[in-house]
């Protein structure tokens, strides 16, 4: 079997089987785009936005402080701009001071300010009360959304939300920033400034959100990633330029993990340690230098963002311990900062298998995140203690909390009790990588490493094609990190060929001894180091031969 057979065996067990389905996958079309006014509300939305335009009315644009909440805004900011609506001003809350999503206070600050028409990005589904106040005080609100959705929609103008009940648009799991596009799109139908086609610029954004909030990459997801990276790499703004040279990105290597794993950190440290106004000021610089400082910030936050994490990773490791028979892990402490918690739910979700509250307690209460995988719902566990909790929702996988410090043991035990409700069997089988194929060392060249790239965009519905080899042996076995935490294993296939397997924060398991016989899965890459390439695998998943 070559690198060619091999990469037609993964095209096959992905579904890929004819040339039209091949096509379709590896050659996105950008311009097969379903009708934003079949989404909710649009057109609602749309008419006042056209009444705002005639009349140049005050427009404030309330995001959020993640990166997809910063995106959309951004989006939007660009492109009202060029539609020509004159007063437009964005509102970032501060995850410290004012919370996620709108709020009342919020609201009546901007309403001091002058605004007659909100539009919301990335939030605003479940805001009845602060949506109400808004009417109260003469604004209008449109809110674009893709949250969890309420029975009983709030009292905006429109919401624009594809999670929504009752409407003919075909794919559901837009990012917040897509949504934001989507409107973008209607607009341009009604309102000259934004030629057909001169959307693509906007691009950059629509994929850096979509990429980082972890929607699925199919379908229109998918395009506008496919399409965005290219933008990306020869972006028009100054702040992405910039945030590219300091993460050590080459714009012309840009890939989907460079969104998630480099621009992506960077951004959210803002919003996690300081104010994410910071993000959103490097995504509007018009001016390079500035531009250049606020990345040179971003870096700085993130490092500050990682060695806070490390500690409160390892306090929290520790406290986890203590409730290891429980199936969903809760821990809290006072001095854990709750910007950063969710980060280390993520992390000992992998460590144990199993889902994570993270809890900061602040005197009389305490705020939290919760990181979930498999069939078990972290937003419905939020709704099972709903009269332990001041307030909590979210997705499936990723939610956040508010709740009476004193009620976290009942918290506690309320999720716990949620779970075994579930009857939910072998979710720990989930987390384990699924090998698109089984192959041989001598195939995993940098042909088909070339091969692989061409199902980029990767991420969550498509993930990194997995390889897995048996009958491996382990030759040389080196520890690397600061306290040895990450692993090198150069192993010898049953063909002869030589291939060095690495994990970072490695189990204990792959800490093997030399001689020992396994089954490894693994992500093949080319690393290129002073000139060489040599190809790698980023083990994924490892079994001994004797176990």
């Amino acid at each position: 079997m070559n690198a060619q057979k091999v990469f037609e065996k993964i095209l096959i067990a992905r579904g890929l089987i004819t040339r039209a389905e091949r096509d379709a996958f590896l050659h996105p079309a950008y311009d097969i785009k379903h009708d934003p006014f079949l989404l909710p509300d649009m057109n609602k939305a749309v008419d006042r936005l056209i009444s705002a335009h005639q009349k140049q009315e005050t427009i404030t644009i309330y995001g959020d402080y993640d990166i997809d909440g910063l995106t959309a805004t951004a989006v939007l900011l660009d492109a009202l701009k060029s539609f020509g609506f004159e007063h437009v001003t964005a509102f970032i809350p501060n995850r410290f001071t004012e919370g996620y999503g709108l709020t009342v206070d919020a609201i009546e600050k901007i309403a001091a300010e002058g605004a007659q028409l909100i539009i919301t990005v990335d939030c605003g589904s479940l805001s009845h009360e602060p949506i109400t106040r808004a009417n109260e005080l003469g604004i209008d609100v449109i809110v674009t959304d893709h949250h969890n959705v309420a029975e009983q929609q709030p009292a905006a103008i429109a919401v624009i939300n594809p999670k929504r009940s009752g409407h003919t648009y075909p794919f559901i799991d837009l990012a917040g920033v897509g949504v934001a596009f989507k409107l973008v799109q209607a607009l341009q139908t009604k309102l000259d400034g934004l030629p057909s086609g001169q959307e693509k610029w906007l691009l950059d954004l629509v994929a850096l959100g979509t990429v980082c909030d972890v929607v699925t990459l199919i379908d229109e997801n998918r395009a506008n990633v496919f399409w965005g990276l290219k933008v990306l790499a020869k972006t028009r703004r100054p702040g992405l330029k910039a945030l590219m040279a300091v993460a050590r990105i080459e714009p012309e290597k840009v890939n989907a993990r460079s969104l998630g794993f480099g621009l992506g950190p960077r951004m959210n440290a803002a919003g996690r340690l300081e104010t994410a106004q910071i993000s959103l000021d490097m995504l509007t610089a018009t001016d390079s230098l500035v531009a250049l400082e606020k990345a040179q910030e971003l870096d700085m936050l993130n490092t500050a963002r990682r060695t806070e994490q490390d500690v409160i990773y390892k306090e929290a490791l520790e406290q986890a311990r203590h409730y290891i028979d429980d199936d969903v892990l809760v821990v809290s402490a006072p001095n854990w900062n709750h910007g950063i918690i969710g980060i280390v739910a993520a992390k000992l979700l992998e460590k144990f298998k199993k889902p994570t509250f993270v809890l900061q307690e602040m005197g009389d209460e305490s705020k939290g995140s919760a990181r979930s995988y498999g069939d078990f719902s972290a937003a419905d566990a939020i709704k099972s203690a709903t009269t332990l909790i001041t307030k909590g929702g979210g997705h499936k996988l990723a939610a956040g909390v508010t709740l009476p410090t004193k009620n976290i043991q009942a918290f506690r035990e309320r999720v716990n009790r949620h779970y075994q409700d579930q009857r939910l069997k072998d979710q720990a089988n989930l987390l384990l990588p699924v090998a698109d194929v089984v192959t041989e060392f001598a195939n995993v060249t940098e042909e088909l490493v070339e091969l692989l790239d061409h199902l980029e965009p990767f991420g969550n519905g498509n993930v990194q094609p997995v390889l897995k080899t048996s009958d491996l042996i382990v030759e040389r076995v080196r520890r690397m990190g600061s306290d040895g935490q990450h692993v090198k294993l150069e192993m010898r296939g049953s063909d002869g060929v030589m291939l060095q397997l690495l994990a970072f924060n490695a189990p204990e398991h792959f800490f093997v001894e030399v001689g020992v016989k396994a089954t490894a899965w693994y992500q093949p890459d080319v690393n290129e180091w002073q000139g060489r390439k040599t190809v790698e695998g980023r083990l994924l998943h490892m079994e001994n031969a004797q176990s």
